[in-house]
């Protein structure tokens, strides 16, 4: 940890959201909500899926993952942001560049694991089962974490790098990497190149396998001949299709975008779409229409009923 012993920072305070008086007890609750929400529907899942063996099968198999790194993810940011809402919020050099790392690792790792079970599920519907075998799932997992780990050490050394002086305010209710970038001493258009080719493969590789796969599909429905049947297929593919706009829109928009196009305090407001929003409506939309997830939710609550 050379970085942490040439800075003269030993903690950070977290500015929070907002710095209106007035709103941090409203939205201390309603955050506190969409944590409860986020934490009951991706463990609700995990908790199906493990209990249930006819969802023992591929599609399941990443659908448990995406809810564990959901669950997780929340977990590393919301209680943190929440205490800046009653609290001044004090977070150390080690803890800020653990949550930084978690947080890097979780992104990237939500970032494939959509593109690919999306890229497979939608352009070979046929062969799924067959594609998605458990070795080739595993295969799969180790990449999906693989890359985690390394857009995670990309972000996380590159922020190590860098001096912190006098001032140890950083204005998100996280530790980001942008923020750490403005108030650290040295830093320079080479850190900022690195976060730049480091989120365009992160964002870039996954959102060009979901364009092909939404490609396909679209291509297939405008093929089918009844107007109800056109409707159902949009209907069933449009809530995917915002969850995924806004985990990578989102994304794309807080880090790829000019300085002088979005301030630090118009970004935190956008990154609360990936951080929060997509981590709490993932498993809503992945279970509200799976007749296989109802059953095995009505299966179970009817074990525990009769038990």
């Amino acid at each position: 940890m050379a970085a942490e012993n040439s800075s003269s920072v030993r903690e950070f305070i977290l500015s929070g959201l907002t710095d209106q008086q007035e709103l941090q007890i409203p939205l201390f609750f309603l955050f506190l909500g969409f944590y409860m929400v986020t934490v009951v529907g991706n463990l609700g899942l995990i908790i199906l899926i493990g209990l249930n063996s006819h969802l023992h099968i591929p599609m399941y198999f990443l659908l448990f993952n995406l809810s564990f790194i959901d669950f997780s993810f929340s977990a590393a940011i919301i209680p943190k942001m929440l205490m800046s809402f009653v609290s001044k919020n004090i977070i150390s050099y080690a803890g800020c560049m653990t949550q930084l790392f978690f947080f890097c690792f979780f992104v990237f790792s939500e970032s494939f694991i959509l593109a690919y079970d999306r890229y497979v599920a939608i352009c070979n519907p046929l062969v799924y089962t067959l594609s998605m075998s458990p070795q080739v799932c595993l295969l799969l997992l180790s990449g999906v974490y693989g890359m985690g780990v390394l857009g995670a050490v990309a972000h996380t050394g590159n922020i190590l790098f860098l001096t912190f002086c006098a001032d140890n305010v950083i204005n998100h209710y996280m530790c980001d990497i942008l923020p750490l970038l403005e108030l650290s001493c040295n830093g320079s258009y080479v850190n900022v190149l690195v976060v730049v080719i480091v989120v365009t493969i992160g964002i870039g590789v996954p959102i060009v396998a979901i364009f092909i796969s939404y490609g396909f599909i679209l291509s297939s429905i405008l093929h089918i001949s009844s107007t109800a049947g056109r409707s159902k297929a949009f209907g069933t593919c449009s809530s995917h299709i915002i969850a995924v706009s806004l985990f990578f829109g989102s994304g794309a928009f807080m880090y790829l975008k000019p300085p002088s196009v979005l301030s630090l305090d118009q970004g935190k407001v956008s990154s609360l779409f990936y951080t929060i929003v997509v981590p709490m409506f993932n498993p809503l939309i992945y279970s509200l229409r799976n007749k296989d997830v109802k059953f095995a939710l009505k299966r179970t609550l009817g074990r525990i009923s009769f038990s």
